[in-house]
């Protein structure tokens, strides 16, 4: 009995020792008690430590309670994503302590917001939404073309908000404008196209990390319209004299001299 209890507890043991190697080392990590809506108060209350193989990771975890919930600091974080319960707690996803969770915490430092009018074939049937990354069309007459011209103005700019929102949990629906985030040339960029043209958005895939060119598609080179040169064909010169008989008026072609 002694000899099968012990076998049977080092059998064990070398199974744990196995799991533990595939796993890895292990930490404590905080996530949520229960599910948080966008902008929802985040306190003490709500959170709590579970252990998390160090290998699978997110990046921006709390493991840390000074971390989340600074020490001296009264005012809380707020939820900017929603979240369900035992999910990890992300940087990304709060704001920072006293921050409201409105479009002021999510503009980056020297970024500002722009709101673009779309409709419901602009904004691509109501699919964009809060956190998608757009490349933004822009559609005019050109002076001296004598046709409209598209061309990619802003490549990969990221959703801040549609409409009033700013929580991509709100679903896909037909906006009337759309908020994004862009550094203030490009603000100057988009207002002179909003204000000289239409714009339209394309939704950029997620993880497409492709670097677009300059893309301009006239109507000519839509229709493959070729433009014809006019040739100027100089008339060949006749040279006259001019002859009487009587009161008979006669031209007289001769050789041209100069």
């Amino acid at each position: 009995m002694a000899k099968g209890f012990i076998g049977q507890t080092q059998s064990q043991l070398e199974q744990e020792r196995q799991l533990r190697e595939k796993i890895g080392p292990i930490v404590q990590v905080y996530v949520l008690k229960k599910p948080k809506n966008y902008g929802e108060e985040l306190t003490a209350e709500d959170v709590e430590l579970v252990y998390w193989p160090k290998n699978s990771l997110p990046e921006g975890v709390f493991m840390e309670e000074a971390a989340l919930f600074p020490q001296g600091v009264k005012e809380n974080r707020y939820i900017l994503r929603q979240m369900d319960k035992f999910e990890p707690l992300l940087a990304s996803k709060v704001t920072q302590p006293g921050e409201a969770a409105g479009l002021t915490g999510q503009i980056a430092k020297g970024m500002r917001a722009f709101a673009i009018k779309v409709d419901v074939a602009s904004g691509v049937s109501g699919f964009v939404q809060p956190g998608d990354r757009v490349d933004v069309y822009w559609t005019g007459a050109v002076d001296g073309t004598g046709g409209e011209l598209t061309r990619l103005i802003e490549s990969s700019t990221r959703i801040i908000a549609v409409d009033q929102q700013s929580d991509a949990s709100a679903g896909a629906t037909v906006a009337r404008t759309v908020t994004v985030a862009a550094s203030p040339e490009q603000v100057a960029r988009l207002a002179q196209a909003q204000a000289t043209g239409r714009l339209a958005l394309s939704l950029v895939g997620s993880g497409d990390d492709t670097i677009t060119d300059t893309i301009e598609v006239t109507s000519d080179a839509l229709l493959n319209i070729q433009k014809q040169e006019v040739v100027q064909v100089e008339a060949e010169k006749v040279c006259t004299v001019i002859q009487r008989n009587g009161n008979e008026r006669v031209e007289v072609p001769i050789p041209c001299t100069n």
